[in-house]
């Protein structure tokens, strides 16, 4: 998903169509495309409460107008945006090869993340630009461009999802607030800040970086990094790490990182940003059973590795935890072995996925067919839901200033409480029940 300005801005490079001068049927293949969608998927719009036929059907009559390939393609992509399916895309095959879509590159941006505390939105980072411009985290954003900061970012984000797919509202915000931010060649956007009691207005001039968010607003001091995770040592002693990317090296990779940490106290595991991937679900689960000990729980799990941890453990997840990272934090919250927090669910895009070819054989339409893990959530699955923590718990504005993130904070508190803070109730895993002792 963080993705798709970047397809649609090589999409732009080029609106020469190979396709051969004859005469395609594209309004055949749009209602092609919302049938077999509607049979294909029907389990998961029923579930998600789409219309189908009711919301394409302006597309559906749009479609008859159409003469270009290249409009019928971004027809397509807006269908696909109604679908509401985060992994949904357009694929071209063979004849549609040369089709492009004539979508503005959209490779600037403001070097800035929002984050929404209450009914108020706040500067969660800073940097390029908009630290230029004195935006400095734990700000509150009273306007965008002249408009109340809320109404601006749900206008942003209807915008974005006339075009893009999102399996749930959660993820459409975080988008918007994050890689939607991206804008533009020469874009100057004014924001009107709170510092301290003072209204100051900053104009932004756009810069070409990279919006996609890392993860968390701050990570601990002394982070290290090994492949596709961060780790340090809090101040507590207790191990944190941000489990950037699900790789499927993954199982090995924290193998490396728990030998690191040593003997600690209790672990966060940080999924925010966590773009998925493939691994071993069973095997990275293995990781956090002491030895010789198994949790007969969900699909059933054995300690795996040579420095399994057995302690407590505390899991953070946000809208940025996509795919495969939201199968992997949800198993240990869903099957009991660790608490969840988040400043929101998981985005909601886990799914068995199928292509349907269209009659012009100018294009595929890859869509979710079936919710992953359909045992969370009291059977509900994961998609169009995404996995919902144990408590959700939102930045703190003096956190921000101070460069702490609040979920973080929060998670170590929780593991100083353990075993007695009420919280851990609703946890089934008990560590000492597996042997574990804290130092």
């Amino acid at each position: 998903m963080g993705q798709l300005w970047r397809i649609l801005a090589l999409a732009a490079m080029s609106t020469v169509s190979l396709v051969a001068q004859k005469k395609v049927d594209y309004h055949k293949d749009v209602r092609f495309a919302v049938d077999a969608i509607g049979k294909e998927c029907k389990v998961l719009l029923k579930a998600k409460g789409i219309d189908w036929r009711k919301v394409t059907k302006p597309l559906v009559k749009a479609s008859k107008k159409i003469k270009k390939p290249e409009d019928h393609l971004l027809l397509l992509w807006r269908l696909l945006a109604r679908l509401e399916d985060g992994h949904a895309r357009v694929d071209p095959l063979p004849a549609g090869k040369g089709i492009r879509v004539d979508w503005p590159v959209r490779d600037h941006g403001p070097g800035l993340f929002l984050c929404r505390i209450g009914d108020d939105v706040y500067v969660k980072n800073a940097w390029g630009p908009a630290e230029a411009a004195n935006l400095r985290p734990g700000m509150r954003v009273a306007k965008i461009a002249g408009k109340a900061a809320g109404e601006w970012l749900d206008s942003r984000t209807a915008e974005l999802r006339d075009l893009i797919s999102f399996s749930t509202d959660h993820q459409a915000d975080f988008y918007a607030r994050h890689w939607g931010l991206a804008d533009v060649r020469g874009t100057r956007l004014q924001f009107e800040v709170l510092d301290g009691k003072a209204k100051k207005k900053r104009k932004i001039a756009f810069r070409k970086l990279n919006q996609t968010p890392s993860g968390p607003a701050f990570r601990p001091a002394d982070t290290q990094r090994h492949q596709n995770l961060y780790f340090a040592e809090t101040a507590d002693g207790f191990g944190y790490v941000h489990v950037r990317r699900c790789k499927g090296s993954l199982p090995s990779e924290m193998d490396h990182v728990l030998a690191e940490l040593g003997e600690i106290n209790g672990i966060i595991l940080d999924f925010r940003g966590n773009s998925g991937g493939g691994f071993d679900h069973r095997a990275l689960f293995g990781r956090f059973l002491p030895k010789g000990k198994s949790w007969r729980v969900g699909s059933g799990y054995q300690s795996q590795g040579e420095r399994p941890f057995g302690g407590p453990m505390v899991v953070i997840v946000d809208a940025t935890c996509r795919s495969a990272g939201e199968t992997a934090a949800g198993q240990f919250t869903e099957d009991g072995r660790a608490y969840g927090i988040g400043e929101s669910p998981t985005a909601g895009m886990s799914a068995s996925k199928k292509t349907i070819e269209l009659p012009s054989g100018l294009f595929a339409l890859y869509v979710s067919v079936r919710s992953n893990k359909s045992r969370f959530a009291g059977g509900k699955g994961i998609e169009g839901l995404g996995v919902v923590p144990h408590e959700i718990v939102e930045f703190a504005p003096a956190d921000l200033a101070a460069g702490k993130d609040t979920l973080i904070e929060r998670a170590a508190a929780l593991l100083r409480t353990y075993p007695d803070g009420a919280e851990w109730r609703k946890v089934r895993y008990r560590p000492v029940d597996h042997g574990w002792q804290r130092d």
